[in-house]
């Protein structure tokens, strides 16, 4: 605490001595006190400041703590709206490709038939059966037959068909094998027939019982090439159908 002569101008101090020794001690003593009571109020006004910013940053912090939540909550929205609807890969697919009876597919699509030949005897042979290559995509039991399956087959086209029947080859009932394409071949692709160049049918009409009739002419041969009554299955430019090793087998 300084001096009273430190505090007051020295004349002030000067003239508080020529006063009465006992008034002027009552008078510093006043003054001191004033003094004391200023500094407080000083300091008491500077803590109140502080105090005030401090307040003043902690409200800041606070909004910034809540906009920084929102945003994280925004962020996690995002990420789970993607992850539901992204869009989900395609199956893999089979090493293999497969010989499939494209009439057996809801969906196929064949050549209109040709006006002038109406009236004309139909043929029966197997250039009316329209069999494509296909990539089996996903194999599934049927809902209503036990000993038959639903495959979801691609033939090269925008969307896979839904078939439920693929070319097989059997020796007994116990050894059953699905015919084989030709090495290079594609989804799509036709199995043509040398001797029997005919377009096949649009679609197959049960009362005539096109595959009934034909189907116990469709064997594997010697060598386990797939052919009807001698004419290979043969994928024009890539090769003949085949079983693994099944030989001399009934196709069905």
């Amino acid at each position: 605490m300084a001096d009273s002569e430190e505090i007051f101008k020295p004349s002030l101090a000067a003239l508080l001595k020529k006063l009465d020794p006992k008034d002027s001690e009552h008078i510093m003593d006043y003054f001191k006190t004033n003094v004391l009571l200023m500094r407080e109020k000083a300091l008491l006004k500077a803590s109140v400041r502080e105090e005030k910013k401090l307040l003043v940053e902690n409200a800041k912090l606070k909004n910034d703590i809540a906009d920084l939540r929102v945003q994280l909550q925004d962020k996690n929205k995002r990420k789970l709206a993607k992850a539901l609807f992204a869009p989900v890969p395609p199956p893999a697919k089979p090493a293999h490709s497969l010989p499939v009876r494209e009439s057996e597919s809801p969906l196929a699509v064949r050549p209109k038939s040709d006006p002038l030949s109406l009236g004309k005897e139909q043929r029966m042979d197997v250039s009316r059966l329209d069999i494509r290559i296909g990539r089996i995509l996903s194999i599934r039991r049927h809902p209503l037959a036990e000993t038959m399956s639903v495959q979801e087959v691609e033939l090269g086209e925008p969307a896979p068909r839904t078939v439920a029947r693929l070319l097989c080859c059997s020796a007994s009932n116990d050894h059953i094998e699905m015919l084989a394409p030709p090495p290079g071949s594609t989804p799509g692709d036709r199995v043509t027939f040398n001797n029997y160049p005919g377009e096949p049918d649009r679609e197959l009409v049960s009362k005539d019982r096109v595959w009934e009739t034909l189907q116990p002419d469709l064997q594997t041969d010697g060598r386990g090439v797939a052919n009807y009554k001698g004419a290979w299955f043969e994928v024009k430019g890539k090769g003949l159908c085949r079983t693994p090793t099944l030989t001399n087998g009934s196709i069905h």
